[in-house]
């Protein structure tokens, strides 16, 4: 066995941007192992997808395609990547850790009889091992998990955990179709119409900016502070636990161990003191700019740029000079 094939996330014939993560994870798995790296894309109608993955430094991308992939189930994707593992034969399969991943990478494992090292945050090669870093007791503790079975391994990273940004891009890849055979009753689970909890959700995985708010913030008459910075800065609007279970924000709208980890081009956090449960979902983030009238806070051991003052007084002129560059 060779190889490291990157399983790529599409939903609706829409490419998730974190599999560029993933890709990022599987080139510098690939250099330090001296193996080549190519991807895999599975769906229906995804060739737009595939010639787009294609431009990055893959080996090969490879398109499997059926009817019976149009919507995500777990039996058809499980079913498909089985295939194409077993056609393929790599020496690991990388996935980036998302919701969809985590419902059907596991079963697809078990299916042939391997285990799967889940969210991990980078990897170690000394004396020619290779381990898998995971962190443990929410962020607390960082554990180095080994691979004692033969391959396929698989594997998923953390989001944030690799910069998709980091992709390298000068590649003209092939793209090449794997056929495989999937029939109606193999798919026991039948998708109804994708979940949305409100109009106004928002998959912070997704966003380039995030503006949270923590205790600071006092109440919530006053998140509009928060809101008006965000709008300057075409950001989305997050929370700490707090603030969600205080009902002030939705509950999509939390970040941290108990919410969605998020790796934004910025990161504004307002009034939060850096508890390790909100840091562990934002901490992989490319900047992080902290605002806190405390400044002993915990936020400011991983800010990269930090205020210590009050947010009511620093927050309102931040926007106004914001809102006179973006103007003028």
């Amino acid at each position: 066995m060779k190889g490291i094939l990157v399983f790529i996330e599409q939903r609706e014939g829409k490419l998730n941007r974190v599999s560029y993560e993933a890709i990022v994870a599987g080139q510098r798995l690939a250099q330090t192992l001296s193996q080549e790296v190519s991807a895999v894309v599975v769906g229906f109608n995804i060739s737009d997808i595939a010639t787009e993955v294609a431009t990055k430094q893959l080996s090969t991308v490879y398109s499997v395609e059926h009817e019976l992939l149009s919507n995500y189930t777990p039996d058809g994707f499980a079913l498909a990547m089985k295939q194409a593992v077993e056609q393929l034969e790599p020496l690991m399969v990388i996935f980036p850790h998302t919701y969809l991943v985590r419902d059907f990478a596991p079963k697809l494992a078990a299916s042939l009889g391997k285990s799967m090292v889940g969210d991990c945050i980078s990897y170690k090669y000394e004396d020619g091992r290779l381990r898998f870093v995971r962190q443990i007791f929410q962020g607390k503790i960082n554990a180095d998990v080994s691979i004692t079975d033969t391959p396929p391994y698989f594997v998923s990273f953390q989001s944030g955990a690799y910069r998709g940004d980091d992709v390298i891009t000068d590649g003209a890849a092939p793209i090449v179709r794997l056929e495989v055979t999937i029939s109606p009753e193999q798919i026991r689970i039948k998708p109804l119409e994708l979940f949305r909890e409100a109009k106004q959700s928002v998959d912070l995985t997704q966003s380039k900016a995030i503006v949270a708010v923590g205790r600071g913030i006092k109440s919530a008459e006053n998140i509009v502070i928060a809101e008006k910075l965000a709008a300057v800065l075409g950001a989305d609007l997050a929370a700490s636990r707090p603030i969600c279970d205080n009902g002030w924000l939705p509950m999509d709208r939390q970040i941290g161990s108990s919410g969605q980890t998020v790796a934004p081009k910025l990161y504004v956090a307002l009034g939060i003191s850096g508890a390790i449960q909100h840091v562990v979902g934002m901490k992989n983030s490319s900047v992080i700019v902290a605002i806190n009238k405390d400044a002993n806070a915990p936020i400011f051991d991983i800010a990269d740029f930090g205020i210590v003052g009050d947010l009511f007084e620093v927050v309102p002129a931040l926007t106004e000079e914001l809102q006179k560059l973006k103007e003028g």
